[in-house]
């Protein structure tokens, strides 16, 4: 029975992961990635664009305005089935590199992989390398230096957390507007609300969390093992050459020449553990395939240059397969797995939503409109026993500017369509219009009339055509 004096933690230390830069193709990679990406978040709210009716930028989220500005596309509520498409293709393609090359994703794309970078680089910046930073950390909170390097740290990592929330809030509006009526105080309070939310969630998971996102909190690094194969490539360390037939041990004397080591017994593996200090997440890849890994590369990058040092082949630790890695002589040779159902199936997918909401956008009219009878009631004969039907037109206007329209009736007897003053009508770019028609016949014309044609033209010269039926009885 446990001593009930002793306290038992339910949940072990969280040891600090403080990882050591490194040179490499993998690393240039990311870091092109990271700038890449940060271009394009930072950048998109201050690119200007001419537009007709609207704020003259590229990208802005107009909510009052009921529209989304993207470049020349502006998408209207009323669309928000290509948003589904989008998230359909975007998931669907997630998993289609995923069975190819692991969590390449989480690597080198996620944002939480790339404003850790940023993190990671800021308090290289101004804490030095690896060992230093551990040398710091040890140190107590009464010594000057870690006083201020680890504040200027702190503040540098809260300075880009509110720039990554201000820039989010600045897609919501025209930039420059935004940023003034930010700073002196005439923002909407759910600017405030958000910047506040967001800086703090920023700084919490890339600054202060950092690989528990990764390994509690992101159900991808769960749900991925569903789309593993023996196929799929992913970081992995070739045990039996590195391991050989007594393990790995240290580049000492008499063990530093590849015939020394292999005469003895050892792999090629020197056991220097730089693939562990490089690691963003701490593991081990040598102890073999782990969900926290990312498959970021950048133990394979530090296995490399280790193994260029000391005149090795390369590639102990690199993106492989099981398949390879089972065989008794693996291929070196890198080798992507596409011809399996699970991929062809994905690729497939992603191929045929993708033309589809290329041709759904590519295809979309300026204006949206629909014809609806009017049912309550059906008909109404009139005291000459001429019979009404009625009918309820509605257009939107979604060219981007304004747009006149003209009404007219294909099939019907000349006077027969009312429309009353409304044969023309004039609509702001996003607004809608409800038109009022009514349709009146004779008996006998109307007894012989089951179906006419509206016709909607704008003033460019679009037209659409919308068939209408007549009830008589």
């Amino acid at each position: 029975m446990p001593d009930s004096s002793t306290s038992q933690e339910l949940y072990a230390k969280r040891i600090p992961i403080v990882p050591r830069s490194i040179k490499g193709p993998f690393r240039n990679f990311k870091t092109v990635v990271l700038l890449l990406g940060y271009v394009v978040y930072f950048g998109l709210p201050w690119l200007p664009w001419h537009r007709l009716d609207g704020a003259p930028q590229a990208v802005m989220f107009d909510i009052p305005g009921r529209r989304y500005m993207l470049f020349d596309l502006v998408v209207h509520p009323q669309e928000v089935f290509w948003l589904a498409l989008l998230l359909f293709i975007a998931a669907v393609f997630l998993f289609f590199v995923t069975a190819l090359v692991g969590r390449a994703f989480c690597g080198y794309f996620c944002f939480q992989t790339l404003w850790t970078d940023a993190f990671i680089w800021i308090e290289h910046l101004i804490q030095g390398e690896r060992p230093k930073r551990l040398n710091l950390m040890n140190r107590p909170w009464s010594d000057r230096e870690k006083l201020i390097k680890v504040g200027l740290t702190r503040l540098l990592w809260l300075v880009l957390s509110f720039w990554t929330a201000l820039t989010f809030v600045l897609y919501f509006g025209y930039a420059p507007d935004q940023v003034w009526a930010f700073f002196t105080g005439q923002a909407a309070g759910a600017a405030y609300i958000a910047t506040l939310a967001l800086t703090i969630t920023t700084y919490m998971a890339a600054g202060m969390l950092r690989e528990h996102v990764c390994m509690f909190i992101c159900p991808y690094g769960r749900f991925q093992s569903a789309m593993y194969d023996p196929g799929t490539l992913s970081v992995h360390y070739d045990k039996a050459r590195g391991e050989g037939g007594n393990g790995r041990a240290a580049a000492r004397a008499g063990l530093r020449s590849l015939d020394e080591r292999h005469a003895q017994g050892h792999g090629d593996c020197i056991d220097c553990g730089l693939c562990v200090q490089v690691c963003p997440v701490g593991i081990d890849i040598r102890q073999g395939m782990q969900f926290k890994c990312i498959s970021c590369g950048l133990c394979i990058d530090a296995c490399n240059t280790i193994m260029a040092k000391m005149s090795y082949p390369k590639n102990l630790i690199r993106y492989d397969s099981e398949t390879n890695l089972a065989l008794p002589q693996p291929k070196p040779e890198l080798q992507i797995k596409w011809k399996n159902i699970k991929v062809l199936g994905y690729g497939a997918s992603v191929v045929l939503m993708t033309a589809y909401l290329i041709y759904s956008i590519a295809t979309r009219q300026s204006f949206e409109h629909s014809v609806q009878q009017i049912r309550q009631p059906l008909f109404v004969t009139l005291s000459d026993g001429s019979i009404r039907n009625r009918y309820q037109i509605r257009l939107t206007n979604i060219s981007g500017q304004e747009e006149t329209y003209s009404i007219e009736a294909r099939g019907l007897p000349v006077g027969a369509l009312d429309i009353g003053s409304f044969s023309r009508v004039t609509i702001k770019n996003g607004k809608s219009v409800i038109v009022q028609a009514s349709v009146k016949l004779d008996p006998v014309r109307a007894r012989n009339l089951e179906h006419f044609e509206f016709v909607i033209r704008n003033s460019q010269g679009e037209s659409v055509t919308d068939e209408a039926r007549f009830f008589a009885k």
